[in-house]
């Protein structure tokens, strides 16, 4: 025994602690200590917190199926000081998503591509499988919805990769993400429909009528750029409501933009498990003070398709004999045209007009031009700015259709040739 631990046990006045034998004690006091500081430190104390999302990275059985949702991060639904609030607008749909137990993949898209900046793929928000307790299922269940809203957040929030958006190319590459999924393929689309590039460049639209829309949907299906939506069930949410700082529409052409894109994305097929909803869904706003990112403007990659693109329409579609007044029956021609040319970029359009030799030779220049000019008020009036107009007289040549060896045009089919509007469509 240690002479001094011995004295002091002697001293008068010395008391032992009840229950101490040795150094024990300090060797449990330490331990208490070292558990509470790490249970303290592990509950907040500078550790990261816990991943409430972190289940849904299990694997789960994916026949319940799968739901990729897309976020337009464009400059008119992202404004300059406060964008649309889409995590806070679609709770509805989300908590369906849940409901059904879905796998979710959530990303944003702009530009002109189909590049989608994904900000989570294949989460599980089955809620049930692995977990037989009904108070752990209420609480994962709630979980998921909370963690679905945080990912929208994030996406919402991503800087866009190029400037403006089209959201044709943004569903093409919504469809393509789920081809190799199992279960029914759904598709969530938060855009305020606004294209700025592609067959569906809205730039210049009239925002008027049906017909307009057909002539939108026929210009995508002949550049093969309708998306191939066959068996996936897509929900638009958002159409007409683009940032408070951009120009707002009227209810009359928020309803036309939702039946252009119920009809570019296909409503109304018969095929099976394909279905387009455009939801009633009021989306607010949130601020974001942070300053916005321009995106990097890439160098132009220049194509031999730079050549014209020439619609060469017939006279007689267009005009009644030695009237140069534009038939009514020819507008849907024309708008055809014309939504072509506007969702040309940089494009410039000639109109030149031909007579056949039937008429007057005085009159073959003035009434060519008169043609040309009316074709291209019409044009005009459908939203092309730079349309210039030629009366070109009697044509110098005919450009013949794909015909069999040996055979020649009838006198019919030339003077059709010739009495005829040529519209050419300049892309420099």
């Amino acid at each position: 025994m240690n002479p001094t631990d011995t004295a002091a046990a002697r001293a008068p006045g010395h008391r032992r602690a009840p229950g101490r034998r040795g150094g024990a004690p300090l060797l449990a006091g330490a331990l208490t200590v070292a558990l509470i500081a790490g249970l303290t430190s592990a509950c907040g104390g500078g550790s990261a917190p816990l991943d409430a999302c972190g289940w849904m990275k299990e694997p789960m059985d994916a026949g319940a199926g799968h739901t990729v949702v897309l976020v337009d991060a464009s400059a008119s639904v992202r404004g300059t000081t406060a964008g649309r609030d889409y995590a806070g607008g679609i709770g509805a749909l989300l908590a369906a998503v849940v409901e059904r137990k879905d796998t979710v993949s959530v990303g944003s898209f702009s530009g002109d591509s189909a590049q989608i900046i994904w900000t989570v793929k294949d989460r599980s928000a089955d809620w049930v499988t692995h977990n037989d307790n009904a108070i752990n299922q209420k609480k994962r269940k709630q979980q998921a919805a909370e963690c679905l809203s945080g990912f929208v957040t994030k996406a919402q929030g991503a800087a866009p990769h190029s400037s403006g958006s089209n959201v044709l190319a943004a569903l093409t590459a919504g469809a393509a993400a789920l081809d190799s999924v199992r279960g029914p393929h759904r598709l969530l689309v938060l855009t305020d429909g606004l294209s700025t590039a592609g067959c569906a460049d809205l730039r210049a639209a009239a925002f008027r009528d049906k017909s307009e829309i057909n002539a939108i949907a026929r210009v995508c299906a002949a550049r093969d750029e309708t998306p191939d939506l066959k068996g996936v069930d897509l929900t638009l949410a958002g159409l007409g409501q683009p940032a408070t700082d951009q120009p707002a529409p009227t209810a009359a052409q928020r309803t036309w933009l939702s039946s252009l894109w119920r009809t570019l994305c296909g409503a109304g097929k018969t095929a099976s498990g394909t279905s387009c909803t455009v939801a009633p869904t009021a989306i607010g706003t949130v601020d974001h003070p942070r300053p916005h990112q321009q995106p990097p403007q890439d160098p132009v990659v220049r194509y031999a398709n730079d050549r014209p693109e020439t619609y060469q329409l017939p006279g007689a579609a267009l005009f009644d004999t030695s009237s140069s007044t534009v038939r009514r029956q020819a507008l849907p021609l024309l708008n055809d045209v014309a939504v072509s040319a506007r969702t040309t970029p940089g494009s410039r359009v000639a109109v030149y007009g031909y007579v056949d030799p039937r008429g007057r030779p005085d009159n073959n220049q003035q009434l060519s031009q008169a043609r040309a000019d009316a074709v291209q008020k019409v044009l005009t009036g459908l939203g092309l700015t730079r349309v210039t107009a030629y009366g070109r007289g009697l044509p110098k040549g005919c450009a013949t259709p794909q015909r069999a060896a040996g055979s020649r045009m009838s006198a019919a089919e030339r003077l059709q040739c010739d009495r005829r509007v040529d519209i050419e469509i300049i892309r420099k």
